[in-house]
């Protein structure tokens, strides 16, 4: 899925390093340089792929996924902003079912940056009712690097939802998750915990005081995901399990056995923006290959 994002025909070439191209119905920013490649729709600011030179792919893209307008799509790392779950409609809410533009680049030898801009409009304010400017700011090279910036006077609960590329999710672990969570999958039952994770089955939890660098160890595949997080109060650790894996339609039946999302997260403390004050949530993906 991935590798073929990469072949799509060139809509616009805005600089030697960056194109935008079409998968769906929606515009893609395509990045093609010496040192890394990566896809980011306009709609949500969606990184879809972030793949280094030499490596294997580090992100999870669902193969069924639909690239359709308002729909969200299934992998990658959807921006939620500006609730998460079902605190309102649409789910984790609208941001990442919005079209954005993109509002500056630069690249170097190291890597581009990209910036991407949502502003307030008639349709979010129907769903939510503030007036906003929400930037993305992408850092893309040897390491990843995300930062939601959100101006305006208000609070709001936010992720970076990301879902990562493993080798055997039965032989995943991720450690520096903190030692108390919030367990969606019990009812929001309190539980503690060595701070590390496996996934025998469907796990759904929210680690409240989390650690500032999550490792994911992705043990069939010999290498180990950092996952450093930044200005966050949580961060989420999710899998579907094979039972929900097969009910979901925009996910292959077995797709649950190749991910595991680790996700940055503002859920008990929301973000709050103020005046001159913006409210930020970043995260930092580097990768580690095990000798």
């Amino acid at each position: 899925m991935q590798e073929s994002l990469f072949s799509l025909p060139v809509v616009q070439q805005i600089t030697p390093y960056l194109s935008q191209r079409q998968i769906g119905e929606l515009p893609v920013i395509i990045v093609s340089h010496p040192r890394v490649r990566a896809a980011i729709t306009l709609q949500g600011a969606h990184l879809l792929a972030w793949q280094p030179s030499g490596q294997q792919p580090v992100l999870w893209l669902s193969e069924k996924t639909p690239f359709a307008v308002g729909k969200a799509i299934r992998g990658g790392v959807p921006i939620c902003w500006p609730w998460f779950g079902p605190a309102g409609e649409p789910a984790h809410g609208f941001a990442r079912n919005q079209s954005w533009t993109l509002s500056a680049h630069d690249e170097n030898e190291e890597g581009v940056i990209l910036t991407f801009a949502l502003e307030s409009n008639a349709q979010t304010l129907k769903l939510w009712p503030h007036d906003f400017t929400l930037l993305a700011r992408f850092r893309i090279g040897a390491h990843c690097e995300i930062e939601l910036e959100a101006h305006g006077d208000f609070a709001a609960t936010a992720a970076l939802h990301s879902y990562f590329q493993v080798t055997d999710i039965a032989a995943t672990e991720v450690s520096g998750l903190g030692n108390s969570f919030v367990d969606k999958v019990n009812d929001s039952a309190v539980g503690t915990s060595n701070g590390k994770q496996t996934y025998p089955g469907r796990i759904d939890r929210v680690f409240t005081a989390p650690e500032d660098c999550s490792v994911i160890h992705d043990k069939a595949g010999n290498r180990q995901i950092e996952v450093y997080h930044h200005y966050q109060s949580d961060v989420v650790t999710w899998n579907p399990g094979p039972e929900l894996s097969c009910s979901m339609g925009d996910m292959a039946n077995d797709g649950y056995k190749t991910m595991v999302c680790v996700e940055t997260a503002r859920i008990n403390q929301p973000l709050v923006s103020a005046g001159e004050s913006p409210a930020r949530l970043a995260t930092t993906f580097r990768l580690r290959n095990k000798v």
